[in-house]
């Protein structure tokens, strides 16, 4: 059971990191909070894991904190979520996030998340309010800028197809992504000549969660 790594990313393509630990890769998928907060100077970073292991796949899941793990552990308890829907959840709303709206039966804005319809909404609030509420959880919710580096081709091109990249990754259609990273490129560039990739991501998520 590998329940933490420590090691240097040399690959990002969200939801998913390649983390090399001593000269091994592995590759662990994410939630938003952890590409955000990716250190820009290449320095290694510790996430915890969880680790699923299926007949034909094994595959890992990493959180900066065991808040996260915890609350990612939960949701995949419950039918119909599986560990792709438990991380676009986190990505959308965060842990403390999820913990409001669930907690508040907020039944909307849980399925603003791509493949949460109401019936799991509905699920979700049902099996994780006692639970959530429980565990007692608040975090400070922290965004650092990103390490994402954008090359010239022009620079905000490459932004855009890239911001638009992950929210398709993270399960939105094509049209619904490019149209929330156009307009929150847009509304960056207002404010910042070169707006870092994770405030432009945060924006186009939040356009596409209202």
């Amino acid at each position: 059971m590998i329940a933490q790594l420590t090691g240097k990313v040399v690959r990002v393509a969200t939801p998913v990191v390649v983390l090399d630990v001593n000269g091994v890769g592995y590759r662990v998928s994410v939630p938003l909070s952890v590409i955000e907060r990716l250190p820009a100077d290449g320095s290694p970073i510790t996430l915890v894991t969880h680790m699923i292991v299926r007949e034909d796949d094994l595959s890992l899941y990493g959180f900066w904190d065991e808040s996260d793990q915890q609350v990612f552990e939960l949701l995949i308890t419950v039918s119909g979520v599986g560990p792709k829907a438990a991380l676009a959840l986190l990505s959308a709303l965060g842990g403390d996030g999820l913990a409001r709206v669930v907690s508040s039966e907020d039944v909307k804005s849980i399925t603003k998340t791509p493949g949460i319809g109401p019936k799991l909404a509905q699920r979700l609030v049902l099996e994780l309010k006692d639970k959530l509420a429980g565990m007692g959880f608040s975090r400070r919710v922290e965004q650092l800028a990103a390490t994402h580096t954008v090359k010239v081709r022009s620079a905000n091109d490459q932004l855009l197809d890239d911001v638009s990249s992950a929210l398709l990754n993270l399960g939105y259609n094509k049209n619904d992504a490019l149209r929330a990273a156009e307009l929150a490129l847009n509304e960056a560039l207002q404010t910042d000549s070169s707006p870092p990739f994770a405030t432009v991501l945060r924006a186009g998520l939040n356009r596409l969660t209202r």
